[in-house]
């Protein structure tokens, strides 16, 4: 899975939530067998959650409210 991952996304989100946890800027060689370096990666992707917030279109650069947990990326009237 790590493989398919946008690394340079990944660390940019986690260090905009305030949890980069020392993950490096570029992914390390031999990971699969750095269990620190995995154990980093497992807390960002599968333990850190938003519960509110926003979400940021780089694109438009629209911004998704999320509460409970939940992101609203439906349109609004005028956005369809």
């Amino acid at each position: 899975m790590v493989p398919k991952i946008e690394w340079a996304a990944l660390v940019g989100a986690a260090e905009s939530l305030g949890h980069r946890s020392d993950l490096p800027s570029e992914l390390i060689p031999d990971y699969e067998k750095n269990e620190d370096f995995l154990r980093k990666v497992h807390h960002v992707l599968m333990e850190v959650e938003v519960i509110e917030g926003t979400l940021k279109c780089p694109d438009t650069g629209r911004e998704f409210p999320i509460t409970k947990g939940i992101p609203n990326m439906l349109l609004s009237e005028d956005e369809t």
